[in-house]
């Protein structure tokens, strides 16, 4: 991929991340747990399974949130030098896909999964566990849509780059 090419996705990617950042941060600063019960209505002999069904899930939100910041700030580097060097976009880009998109589509605590049958005929890919409180659905939805732009346009790195690091190391 030519260097101007890899500095445009780089772009794309920064600019990606920052409306992550920012929907998180605006949902995580403004929600906490006894709000999320509230809002689903759960009855209350499933409030303890809920809590911690919303306790794991916003843990969730919270890493991947501190993985998209550290990788903003490093695609925010990459862009800041004087001059361009693929190789480190190249790394940080492969790190954006195995940070940021990995650890929202497989998330530690599985509250939710992504339903690949359901990735192209137009509904929504995401699979809960339980269904969660509207707001926090919202979020997660919205979230699926920018990872799922970000996956399509950096699937290249998820292979290719480990390919010609290999092809390096020979």
């Amino acid at each position: 991929m030519p260097a101007e090419q890899t500095k445009q996705l780089c772009e794309m990617t920064r600019q990606s991340l920052k409306e992550v950042n920012e929907q998180l941060a605006a949902f995580l600063d403004y929600t906490h747990i006894p709000q999320l019960i509230a809002e689903s209505g759960t009855a209350t002999e499933k409030e303890v399974e809920m809590e911690q069904y919303y306790r794991h899930f916003l843990s969730d939100l919270r890493h991947l949130n501190v993985s998209c910041e550290m990788a903003y700030e490093t695609i925010s580097l990459v862009l800041r030098r004087a001059k361009f060097n693929r190789e480190f976009a190249d790394k940080v880009l492969y790190e954006v896909v195995h940070t940021c998109i990995y650890n929202f589509y497989y998330p530690r605590h599985e509250c939710y999964e992504e339903d690949g049958r359901y990735t192209y005929t137009g509904q929504d890919a995401i699979r809960f566990r339980y269904p969660p409180a509207p707001s926090l659905h919202k979020v997660t939805i919205s979230l699926s849509k920018a990872f799922e732009g970000l996956r399509e346009e950096l699937e290249y790195y998820e292979t290719d780059y480990m390919t010609g690091v290999r092809m390096q190391r020979r």
